[in-house]
């Protein structure tokens, strides 16, 4: 229960819906999830309708807490879809150069999205990517909220669109974050 004061919001009482308890169990889960939560910290404001962040922020939890996949891969996948929800949706349709449907095979940190190979020459900050990693991509920014983890990929194919990921969210939210061990 909340009651509005003049400035700010007095919490009354709660209750609990999820515990995420495999989280406290593990040091490993627990700094990941802080550093998701960090993230969220610093993008989300009081007053501010954060529906699509809270439901990003829980199924991320959840996905962190309750399965064996790789903690990079969740989130990897966590960043690049709080970019879509803060308004940094990359172009994923066509190279953003010259409106090409074919060979894009570079990701543009600068111009927000994809190149083709010809493009890509000539933006030496563009990342190569593979088919796997561009489809990954596209599948997490359009796919319905609860199944943007549904997916598998190759080692190499995490690492790219880890490397992408990391760099596009530092850039576009102007800060390093970086995973510390906190223990």
């Amino acid at each position: 229960m909340l009651f509005k004061g003049s400035e700010t919001y007095t919490m009354n009482s709660c209750e609990t819906i999820e515990l995420f308890y495999n989280i406290r169990t593990d040091l490993d889960k627990l700094t990941y999830a802080t550093y998701i939560t960090k993230i969220i910290s610093d993008v989300t404001t009081e007053n501010q309708n954060s529906f699509n962040t809270l439901k990003l922020f829980l199924n991320t939890l959840y996905m962190i807490s309750e399965t064996d996949k790789d903690l990079d891969f969740i989130t990897s996948v966590f960043k690049m879809r709080i970019l879509k929800i803060l308004g940094f949706m990359p172009n994923i349709k066509e190279c953003v150069n010259c409106k090409c449907k074919e060979n894009l095979s570079h990701f543009s940190i600068k111009d927000n999205g994809f190149k083709c190979s010809s493009c890509a020459k000539q933006d030496t900050g563009s990342i190569q990517m593979s088919e796997a990693t561009k489809n990954a991509i596209i599948y997490i920014l359009k796919a319905d909220p609860k199944k943007i983890f549904s997916f598998e990929l190759s080692e190499n194919c995490r690492k790219e669109l880890e490397l992408i990921s990391n760099i596009y969210l530092n850039e576009k939210l102007d800060k390093e974050y970086k995973l510390e061990k906190l223990f």
